[in-house]
C-alpha cells in the first residue's frame, strides 16, 4: 500500500472513530439527563407526623388532624390543590410520611427515633401543650426542622425557646383565643361582673385562664373572679368543680377544655344547669359542635382556635378543602384538620419559594413568611418570624332540631393585630398593659 493510500485509510478510520465516540457521548449525555429528570421526579421529603392516634384526644383531635394530613399529602404530591398551590410536591419533592402516636409516655424518645433512626427531613405535629414544651428544646438540640401545628401555650417562644432556629408554630397561640373570647363577650353585651373558670391543670389550661381573666379585668372595671377550678387533665368527672361553679353564681364560665374533657364537661355541666345559669364560653368548642349536636346547649359561645371550621372565611381554597375532606371522610373538617392543612401549606409555600425541600432552604423561606390557608392569611410575625398570627372569630351555638344541624350565629371576626401581642412583648405584659398597640378596627 502506498503512503498516500495509507494516509487516506487512516484519515477515514479516524473520522469514523470520532463519529462513533461523538455518538456515544451524545447517548451518555442523554442518559445522564434522563436519569437526572427521573431523579428529580423521584425526589422525596420524609416527614414525621405526630398526633393522637389513640386515647381520649384521638377522636375529636388526633384523627381529624391525621385525616387532613393524608388528604393534603395526596393532593400536594399530585398537584391537585387550587392556586397558588397547583404545582406537585414541596419544592418539587413528594412527601413521604411517617405517622407516630402522640399518646405516648416517651415523647422525646419517639421524636429522636424519627430524627436519628427513621431519618426524617422534618417533623410536623403535637396537639398537647405539654408535648410542645418537651419537644421544642429537643428540636433545637437535634437541629431538626419541627413544625408545631396545633398546641397553644404562649410559653413555647416566650419562655421555653426564646431564640428559635429550627422550631416553628404555624397556628396562633392561646393568647389570641382568650383575648378574643373576652372581647366577644363584651361586644355581645354579656355581663362580665363575675367570671369563673374550669381549665385543665397544666400549661394550656393555666395560660388560657390567665389570659382570659386578665383580659376581662382590663375590659370591665370592677370585674371579680368567683371561682377558678383546675382539675387534672383527662379527669373525666367534674362533679365537685361543677358544684363550685354553681355555688359561686358567675355571669360567665370560661373553659379551654379540649377533646374528651370538654365533651364530658358539656354533658355533665348542662345536666346540672351550668349552661342555663351562666354564659359559657368554650375556646375549643368547635370540635364538639357537630359531634354532640343537640347535646350542646344553645347559647354557648364557641371558638375554634382561629378562624377555622364553621368560622372559616369563604374562599376557593376553603371550598375545595371542605369538599375534598367531606368526600373522602364523610364528615366536615374541624379545626385540628384546618390547622394541619395550614401547616402543610406553609411548608409547601416556603419550599416552593426557596425552590428546594432542603431544610435550610425551608427554614430561611418560612421565617417571616405570609401565605393563604383554608382559614385565610397566616403571617409568621412573632418570635423572630417563627410564630404565626392570624385573624380569629367567635360565634354563638344554635341547634336546629328540625334540620338536625348545628350552626353558629352572631359571628364576630377579630383582626390578628387586635388579639395578638406585638413582636417583642410577652402576652401577659401586653394584656396587663391594656393591649397597647392593638388594632381592632
Amino acid at each position: 500500500m502506498t503512503k498516500s493510500r495509507l494516509g487516506a485509510s487512516f484519515g477515514s478510520l479516524l473520522r469514523n472513530s470520532t463519529s462513533i465516540i461523538m455518538a456515544a457521548g451524545i447517548g451518555v449525555t442523554a442518559a445522564f439527563a434522563a436519569a437526572g429528570t427521573a431523579q428529580a421526579e423521584d425526589a422525596s421529603v420524609k416527614i414525621g407526623f405526630v398526633t393522637f392516634l389513640s386515647g381520649g384526644a384521638a377522636g375529636p383531635f388526633g384523627v381529624p388532624a391525621r385525616n387532613a394530613a393524608e388528604l393534603m399529602i395526596q393532593s400536594i404530591n399530585s398537584g391537585a390543590i387550587p392556586a397558588p398551590y397547583g404545582t406537585a410536591g414541596v419544592g418539587g419533592a413528594k412527601i413521604d410520611p411517617i405517622f407516630v402516636d402522640e399518646n405516648s409516655k416517651q415523647k422525646n424518645a419517639d421524636y429522636l427515633k424519627l430524627v436519628e433512626k427513621d431519618g426524617v427531613d422534618m417533623v410536623v405535629g403535637y396537639i398537647s401543650s405539654g408535648s410542645c414544651k418537651a419537644i421544642a428544646p429537643e428540636a433545637e438540640k437535634a437541629q431538626k426542622l419541627t413544625i408545631l401545628f396545633d398546641c397553644g401555650t404562649p410559653q413555647i417562644f416566650e419562655d421555653i425557646v426564646t431564640d428559635p432556629k429550627y422550631t416553628f408554630r404555624t397556628g396562633g397561640h392561646a393568647t389570641m383565643d382568650n383575648v378574643a373570647a373576652a372581647r366577644y363577650l363584651q361586644q355581645q353585651d354579656v355581663s362580665l361582673d363575675s367570671i369563673a373558670g374550669i381549665n385543665q391543670n397544666y400549661a394550656w389550661g393555666q395560660d388560657s385562664w390567665r389570659d382570659f381573666s386578665q383580659s376581662v379585668l382590663q375590659l370591665k372595671d370592677g370585674a371579680t373572679v368567683s371561682t377558678e377550678q383546675f382539675p387534672k387533665i383527662y379527669a373525666g368527672q367534674y362533679g365537685s368543680e361543677v358544684s363550685a361553679i354553681l355555688t359561686s353564681k358567675p355571669n360567665v364560665v370560661h373553659s379551654s377544655f379540649w377533646g374528651g374533657d370538654m365533651e364530658a364537661f358539656i354533658i355533665q355541666g348542662s345536666a346540672r344547669g351550668v349552661f342555663e345559669r351562666s354564659k359559657v364560653v368554650l375556646t375549643t368548642g368547635e370540635t364538639a359542635m357537630h359531634r354532640l349536636g343537640g347535646q350542646m346547649p344553645n347559647g354557648t359561645v364557641i371558638g375554634a382556635r382561629g378562624p377555622h371550621g364553621d368560622l372559616a372565611p369563604e374562599s376557593e381554597l376553603n371550598d375545595w378543602f371542605r369538599k375534598a375532606y367531606f368526600d373522602r371522610f364523610g364528615t366536615l373538617p374541624t379545626y385540628p384538620s384546618y390547622k394541619m392543612a395550614q401547616a402543610l401549606l406553609g411548608v409547601k409555600a416556603a419550599a416552593d419559594k426557596a425552590g428546594s425541600a432542603d431544610q435550610d432552604a425551608i427554614i430561611g423561606a418560612l421565617r417571616g413568611l405570609e401565605w393563604e390557608g383554608p382559614s385565610g392569611k397566616v403571617t409568621m410575625a412573632l418570635a423572630n418570624g417563627h410564630q404565626a398570627i392570624q385573624d380569629t372569630a367567635y360565634g354563638t351555638y344554635m341547634y336546629d332540631k328540625d334540620a338536625g344541624k348545628a350552626t353558629l350565629v352572631d359571628i364576630v371576626r377579630f383582626p390578628a393585630e387586635c388579639v395578638n401581642p406585638p413582636a417583642g412583648v410577652t402576652s401577659i405584659d401586653w394584656i396587663k398593659g391594656g393591649f397597647q398597640g392593638a388594632a381592632c378596627d
